[in-house]
């Protein structure tokens, strides 16, 4: 609620930096953020249940074996939204921002409720994960054009002033929809014995998605085309597919780099680390209770907002290079140890339940919380401000997708098989620092300071 307050105050004038006219913004930015929470929402309830529908949908002796399957059916979904983002990055640019927002967030929204009616591998066998497999190719394909089309859509209504705070309440979205998920589960899990959490209960966050889409696509419905599009869609006559013009002219190809490498694989690495691995570590290696794990789990996105929010604010004033590079630096210095806190706090609190375990764990999941909110905060602009109007849905969907889906979404695989082949807990963490370590080198010397680029060239 205090979101929604936020965001109605947010520029609600009539007019937008001169970019908008009688656009007003408060109202394009609470159905742009619903879409996408919504987005989020269905996309992570299947990771939220990995842990439960690995055994269902994947059943064997080997409960490693099972979570294993689990994830890699999630990965399914990230790998292929680099395909959905050139799909609708495309179409972005061609027919407007708009039209493919209202096709994404249908496609999402069926793939989800149908999951929640799926059978499971006792009732019809092989079909059951075929079936899976193939609602989570749809979710993924959906959102590959929502996820970065939202930002451009957000960044181009925004104007030229302020656009690092305007934009990362759209940021927020991805936590807000683990947190509301997660508080679905926790309180499902209290009303419902476990036979009855694992025999329907858990399909009820799936079956909610119908309502939370139309309510979505009622809000969407009333939005209007960005105007930087407009703009653009006046000054040309055919509005030619870019995608493969960006990558010929060099430019552009090295800024999809840049995007790719430093900006959406950092954010997408410090997500998962964060908001999605931290879980499923807690649950799984430290063998802390369900119910405990959920509590951190919120915890670290209430945590989550105001800094992702102040990271984004600071941008407008420091540059959005910095503040980028320092929650990169960040990451890279405390993964790995961070972890190694967890796993002993979390054996201590096990053994002896003291209240300095437990606080030590907040304080750890605080200081990773803070480095992925430096980055994603700025990110939203970002992701707009690299690129020239024409090209600009296209030239960023695609490299952010494929960051989130090939690098960000199998993360938790990578690191969970990485750590039952060296048989150590920890021994996949040294992937994700070492790719942001990487990442911190190229930002430093490469990625150009956007913040006062005029959207409309």
């Amino acid at each position: 609620m205090s979101l929604l307050l936020t965001l109605n105050k947010l520029n609600s004038h009539k007019r937008i930096d001169g970019l908008g006219g009688a656009q007003n913004y408060r109202k394009v930015a609470i159905a742009a953020c619903f879409g996408t929470f919504l987005e989020w929402y269905d996309f992570l309830t299947f990771a939220t249940l990995a842990v439960i529908l690995g055994p269902l949908f994947f059943p064997t002796n080997d409960p490693n074996t099972g979570l294993l399957a689990s994830l890699v059916t999630f990965g399914v979904g990230m790998v292929v939204r680099p395909i959905g983002s050139a799909l609708f990055g495309s179409l972005g640019d061609r027919i407007g921002r708009k039209p493919v927002f209202m096709i994404t967030i249908v496609l999402m929204g069926l793939a989800t409720v149908s999951v929640g009616f799926l059978p499971t591998y006792a009732q019809i066998g092989i079909w059951a994960p075929i079936l899976l497999v193939g609602l989570r190719l749809m979710q993924g394909l959906s959102a590959g054009g929502e996820i970065g089309g939202s930002a451009v859509y957000l960044t181009e209504h925004a104007g030229n002033e302020h656009r690092g705070f305007k934009t990362s309440f759209l940021q927020l979205m991805g936590p807000l929809g683990i947190l509301v998920s997660t508080l679905q589960i926790t309180l499902l899990q209290q009303w419902l014995s476990p036979e009855e959490f694992q025999a329907w209960g858990w399909r009820v966050p799936f079956w909610i998605s119908i309502f939370l889409l139309l309510i979505a696509f009622k809000a969407r419905m009333v939005l209007e085309e960005t105007p930087v599009f407009l703009e653009l869609s006046k000054n040309i006559k055919k509005n030619e597919s870019q995608l493969i013009n960006n990558f010929k002219d060099p430019e552009i190809r090295k800024r999809m780099f840049l995007l790719f490498f430093c900006i959406s694989s950092s954010g997408a690495i410090l997500f998962f680390c964060v908001q999605v691995y931290t879980a499923i570590f807690l649950k799984t290696s430290v063998r802390l209770s369900p119910a405990l794990v959920d509590q951190f789990s919120i915890f670290a996105t209430i945590v989550l907002f105001p800094l992702t929010i102040f990271a984004g604010w600071l941008s407008d004033r420091v540059g959005r290079k910095p503040v980028v590079l320092g929650g990169i630096i960040l990451g890279a210095i405390f993964i790995h140890p961070a972890f190694q806190l967890l796993r002993y706090f979390g054996t201590l609190h096990v053994e002896s339940s003291t209240n300095s375990s437990f606080a030590g764990m907040g304080v750890i999941i605080t200081i990773l919380s803070l480095s992925l909110g430096l980055v994603i905060g700025p990110q939203t602009a970002l992701l707009a401000e690299l690129f020239p109007a024409k090209n600009r849905n296209s030239a960023a969907t695609l490299p952010h997708n494929l960051a989130a889906g090939w690098i960000g979404g199998l993360l938790p695989l990578i690191v969970t098989w990485l750590n039952q082949a060296w048989g150590n807990s920890l021994a996949g963490l040294w992937y994700p620092t070492l790719f942001l370590g990487a990442a911190a080198i190229a930002t430093f010397l490469y990625l150009p300071e956007t913040k006062r680029i005029n959207l409309s060239i």
